[in-house]
C-alpha cells in the first residue's frame, strides 16, 4: 500500500512550469494535494508592478493546473506580511549601503514561515515547492541538510540557507533529481499549460528589474536629499553621484566620471553620502565576517572548517576557511582573494554538495 495516500502536501504554486510539474509529480506519488498561490504584493496596494510571479495571469494558470490535476487551489494574501518583512528590509538594507537578497528572506519568512504555518493549520504533513534543491535527513549529524540539485545550472540551494531545521523536516522538493529541460518535457507530456513559460530572472516586486525605481517610488524625497554627494578615487574627489543607495560594489556603468581608465564602485559611506571607486585590483579582498548565521550541518562550528563559499547567487564558489568567532558571527578567509565581496549579500558555505550553512556578509577585510 502506498504510504503517501494518507499524507497531505500543500504545494506552493506560482503558475510557472516548475511548481506545476512539482504538483503533478506529487499527485503521481499518491499524496493528497492542496494548491496555494501566495499573493505577495498587491495590484491595488502596490501599483509599482503587475507582472511576473503574482499577476492575475499566473494565479489563473496555477488554478487551472490544480483543477486539471484534480485538487483544490486557494490564493492567499500575504501582501501585508511580505511588505512589512521583505520589501521593508530590502529598502532599509540599501539605505545602510548594503545589497540585500530578498528571495533568501522571503524563503525564510514567507514560504517557510507564513505559508508553512497556514499549511499546518490545514492539517498538511508537508509543504512542497518547485525549487531545484534537495533536502535529506543526515544520520551522522542528526540534522536536515539542503544539498545542491542535479541540475547545476538551475540549482537554488544558495537561496535556502536560512530555512530552519523544523521547516526542512516538513519540506519536499519534487524536482531535486531533474534538469530543467526534463521538467519542460514532463509538462508537455502531461499537457500542462505553463510548459513553455519563460523563467523569470527578476525580483518579483521590483519594477523593470531596477531596484532604484522601487526606492524612488517608496521614498520620493530621497534622491533630492542624497544627490550630489562626492565620488572619491584614492581619497580625491572626481565627481558627484545620484545618491549612495543607487550604487553597488563592482558597478562600472552609470558612474558618469572619466579618468582615462576603467573604475568600479568599491564602497559606499551612508553617513557621509560618499561613493568610493577604485581600479579593478582594489575590488579584491581576502575575506569577510558574516552575521545572522544559520547552520544546517551542525549547531556550531567548533573548530575551523574548509568549505566552498558562494558570495552571490551565480557564484561557482571558492575554497575558504570558516571559523565561528561568536554566537552569531563567522569569519571567512579565502584561499585566494575574491572580487567584489558585497555587504548585505548572502554567503553560503558548502561541503561538497551539502550546505554547512550561511550568513549575511557584514565587513570585508
Amino acid at each position: 500500500m502506498n504510504s503517501n495516500i494518507n499524507k497531505t502536501v500543500v504545494v506552493a504554486m506560482s503558475g510557472g512550469v516548475d511548481s506545476s510539474v512539482a504538483a503533478a509529480l506529487l499527485k503521481e506519488q499518491g499524496y493528497n494535494l492542496i494548491g496555494i498561490t501566495m499573493k505577495t504584493w498587491g495590484f491595488d496596494d502596490f501599483p509599482e508592478k503587475d507582472s511576473g510571479c503574482c499577476s492575475l495571469e499566473t494565479i489563473y494558470s496555477a488554478k487551472n493546473v490544480a483543477h486539471n490535476l484534480g485538487f483544490p487551489h486557494y490564493t492567499l494574501d500575504f501582501t501585508e506580511k511580505f511588505n512589512d518583512i521583505v520589501i521593508s528590509n530590502f529598502i532599509s538594507e540599501y539605505l545602510k549601503g548594503n545589497t540585500p537578497n530578498p528571495c533568501v528572506l522571503c524563503n525564510k519568512a514567507i514560504k517557510w514561515g507564513a505559508l508553512l504555518e497556514k499549511a499546518e493549520s490545514l492539517g498538511a504533513d508537508y509543504i512542497a515547492t518547485g525549487h531545484y534543491a534537495k533536502v535529506n535527513y543526515n544520520e551522522i549529524y542528526k540534522r536536515f541538510i539542503v544539498s545542491a540539485a542535479n541540475d547545476n545550472q538551475k540549482d537554488q540551494s544558495y537561496a535556502l540557507w536560512r530555512v530552519s531545521q523544523y521547516a526542512l523536516s516538513k519540506t519536499l522538493f519534487p524536482l531535486s533529481n531533474y534538469t530543467k529541460s526534463e521538467i519542460r518535457n514532463i509538462a508537455r507530456e502531461m499537457g500542462l499549460k505553463p510548459a513553455d513559460t519563460p523563467d523569470s530572472q527578476e525580483i518579483c516586486f521590483v519594477p523593470n528589474d531596477d531596484y532604484r525605481e522601487l526606492i524612488q517610488i517608496r521614498l520620493p524625497e530621497l534622491s533630492e536629499k542624497l544627490s550630489g554627494g562626492d565620488i572619491l578615487y584614492h581619497d580625491k574627489k572626481i565627481g558627484t553621484h545620484k545618491g549612495y543607495p543607487y550604487y553597488t560594489i563592482g558597478q562600472r556603468r552609470g558612474l558618469n566620471v572619466a579618468i582615462g581608465k576603467k573604475i568600479y564602485v568599491s564602497g559606499t559611506d551612508p553617513e557621509k553620502n560618499i561613493v568610493t571607486v577604485d581600479d579593478e585590483s582594489g575590488l579584491f579582498h581576502s575575506g569577510f565576517t558574516a552575521n545572522e548565521i544559520n547552520l544546517m550541518m551542525f549547531d556550531k562550528i567548533e573548530s575551523p572548517v574548509k568549505a566552498k563559499v558562494k558570495i552571490r547567487y551565480n557564484d561557482k564558489g571558492s575554497e575558504a576557511l570558516i571559523e565561528q568567532t561568536g554566537e552569531d558571527l563567522v569569519k571567512v578567509t579565502f584561499d585566494s582573494p575574491q572580487k567584489a565581496i558585497t555587504p548585505g549579500q548572502s554567503a553560503v558555505f558548502y561541503s561538497g554538495n551539502d550546505l554547512i550553512g550561511g550568513g549575511i556578509i557584514d565587513k570585508v577585510f
